[in-house]
């Protein structure tokens, strides 16, 4: 592991800088989505019943290092007192003696970190100055750890500090599914372009025991061995690719699992006129044809993978989920994961915008033993990739 937690920490008497993601959904001065404000709130109650006063660092929005008054953190003040149960004192340009000020229990909103173009440069004169304000730091945002930041990275190397509460459960998660899995482990890996998803896949099938490729992703790997998918969304330029990746599981011993079958429109509509179709080599689609989805013998057969596995990590939808009846194999899939999940036979993990909204859709995201809302962050982890804010903490 290598980083602490709170619970390795003095914080009687002592001003904590708590990095957090609230970069949320507003409309109208409202917040309109408080799921990320409500992950925090177990660090900061942490903090304060541990004597200690969280000072907020976060950003907001993009406001490429100029200050904008549509992007300032003070609308969000009346929803993280409402999470938090306690006023929250917003400042736009703190200085340590104001902070020493405030009453020992004070919760403060420091002003959206890239209003200064020094933190995305991570400029150590921004690091000395945001460490000035704390006598310890706390990154609970793993969502901004892909971020080499003055908020996210420079200042960890200037104060003592730990992981916060969401982001020790996500870096918990993280370890027990990919750093040391119980076995065997597989993954789902959907989504419409291979392109975004290489190094993912290079590094998945070194690692894992069973990988399960879908949405137009898939397309990709099956055209890639001979069938002409129609007007189906694949990256022809990408064939070589895929084949190399298939020979690259195999040396590895991974098996990969593509769809035997899909739902093929001529549209792409809800409730559109479909068929399922056996996908393989010698598949030959009309020009206007489009396989959507994963057809129903390729989601049994993904769901009785799953029986298989000890860990599942899941990134990416089977099929164009947005729009019945092509959300069928993910609906399928993610509630066949989920039971094994409830039934305690399987551990599962899943992340992404897309695999977030598909589980909510299936119903069943509560069920799932750890949904990362990190985006980006968790697919450089998946990736291999060394997080900066991560190991910020370890060093």
């Amino acid at each position: 592991m290598g980083w602490k937690s709170l619970d390795d920490m003095n914080l009687n008497g002592k001003r904590v800088l708590t990095r957090v993601d609230i970069n949320v959904p507003m409309e109208d001065g409202r917040v309109t989505d408080a799921t990320r404000i409500e992950r925090i709130v177990p660090t900061i109650k942490d903090i304060r019943a541990r004597g200690g006063s969280p000072v907020l660092l976060a950003h907001f929005g993009r406001p490429k290092g100029q200050p904008n008054p549509e992007m300032s953190l003070q609308p969000l003040v009346p929803a993280l007192e409402q999470a938090f149960g306690c006023a929250v004192t917003f400042v736009e340009r703190p200085s340590r003696d104001w902070i020493d000020a405030q009453p020992a229990d004070a919760v403060i909103l420091v002003e959206n970190t890239r209003f200064s173009p020094m933190e995305e440069a991570n400029d150590p004169q921004m690091a000395q100055f945001l460490a000035s304000l704390g006598d310890v730091y706390c990154n609970d945002a793993f969502s901004a750890a892909h971020r080499a930041h003055a908020s996210t990275t420079g200042v960890a190397h200037l104060l003592p500090n730990c992981a916060g509460r969401l982001m020790q459960a996500e870096l918990e998660a993280l370890e027990a599914a990919l750093s040391n899995p119980k076995r065997p482990v597989g993954a789902v890996v959907g989504g419409a372009k291979v392109s975004t998803k290489l190094d993912l896949l290079q590094n998945l099938v070194k690692k894992i025991d069973v990988l399960v490729i879908g949405g137009g992703m898939a397309n990709t790997f099956i055209a890639a061995q001979g069938a002409d998918l129609g007007a189906s969304l694949q990256e022809a330029d990408l064939h070589n690719t895929a084949r190399d990746i298939m020979a690259a599981a195999k040396d590895a011993g991974c098996t990969v699992i593509l769809p035997t079958d899909g739902r093929v429109a001529r549209e792409f509509k809800a409730d559109a006129d479909h068929e399922i179709v056996a996908l393989g080599q010698d598949t030959k689609l009309a020009d206007d044809q489009m396989v959507l989805d994963a057809g129903d013998d390729a989601a049994d057969a993904i769901a009785r993978a799953f029986s298989d596995l000890e860990t599942l990590i899941w990134n990416g939808p089977l099929g164009a989920f947005e729009i019945a009846p092509f959300d069928t194999a993910t609906m399928v899939a993610a509630k066949a994961a989920a039971a094994l999940t409830k039934a305690d036979k399987l551990v599962t993990v899943a992340g992404g915008g897309d695999t977030v909204a598909a589980l909510n859709q299936a119903g069943v995201a509560d069920d799932f033993t750890y949904i990362s809302t990190a985006g980006g962050a968790f697919l450089e982890w998946m990736e291999g990739k060394d997080l900066p804010g991560v190991a910020a903490l370890t060093q």
